[in-house]
């Protein structure tokens, strides 16, 4: 019985895999919730597509802002804890983000959510409306 090799792969590999299947797989999900968002779908819907994509915005910001730190720093020689660092800060951010709009919302997500139902005619959900405990 011939035996799968995987000599090749290594922990750096792998994680590299992880890193990038995680960040698509977040991609990629934001993506499909607001395309779902249309005229069937209801107001709870859309106020959740909108903070997931004001999270997003506020983890590309920061993503942004350490790369101009990283250019700052010298060369690091081991790549291969690197990656489980970059892994797990990118979790984390991910995190921070998701919690810093349910805490205190910078706006974004509210005039985006605006917008998209006056233009999209969302109707109202059945429950009471979340925009507005999103102001506390």
């Amino acid at each position: 019985m011939a035996g799968f090799d995987i000599s090749g792969i290594n922990a750096t590999g792998i994680t590299e895999y992880a890193m990038r299947e995680s960040k698509n797989a977040s991609t990629e999900a934001l993506k499909n919730k607001l395309e779902q968002t249309n005229e069937k779908s209801s107001d709870d819907e859309l106020w959740a597509a909108c903070k997931g994509f004001e999270s997003y915005f506020l983890e590309q910001i920061f993503k942004e802002m350490q790369k101009s730190v990283d250019a700052l720093k010298p060369e690091k020689s081991d790549n291969s804890t690197s990656t489980l660092v970059d892994f797990f800060k990118d979790q984390t951010l991910q995190d921070v983000c998701a919690t810093s709009v349910d805490k205190q919302s910078n706006g974004f997500a509210q005039m985006l959510y605006e917008n998209l139902k006056r233009n999209y005619d969302i109707p109202e959900a059945t429950t009471e409306n979340n925009t507005e405990g999103s102001n506390s």
